[in-house]
């Protein structure tokens, strides 16, 4: 058991100097293009879901009702930041599944599309 909770905080051993220095040299290979495409959604809905999982992680807090600050130690920050990025990596594999199926259906069945496109637009009224 013991072992299993090593193997699995295994990124939160070794030094923290060698740690920064490895995300560091990372960060610095991503032309800034690239981290900025990858730190925005591409969909408002995309977005809702990120809030509402991340706020469902902290804890729903109503805006401006209330001055909080949350502390918590450096495992568990590492834990939420990775439940976070996982969660943005799902929502945008998601959200590039669905749109590949809608190309996928609008090429193999245009008319469905045609019809899918008026009702979004009236919906959107």
């Amino acid at each position: 058991m013991n072992n299993e909770r090593s193997s699995q905080s295994g990124f939160f051993v070794g030094s923290t100097q060698q740690r920064d220095n490895e995300l560091m040299r990372y960060i610095q290979t991503l032309h800034s293009d690239a981290v900025s495409q990858l730190s925005k959604p591409d969909t408002d809905d995309a977005l809702q879901l990120m809030e509402h999982n991340i706020s469902g992680l902290l804890g729903h807090i109503p805006q401006g009702a209330f001055n909080v600050e949350i502390t918590t130690d450096r495992e568990n920050l590492g834990r939420l930041l990775a439940s976070a990025m996982m969660g943005g990596y799902f929502l945008r594999n998601a959200e590039q599944r669905f749109a590949f199926e809608q190309s996928l259906q609008s090429t193999m069945f245009p008319e469905r599309a045609s019809e899918q496109a008026q009702d979004a637009e009236s919906s959107k009224d």
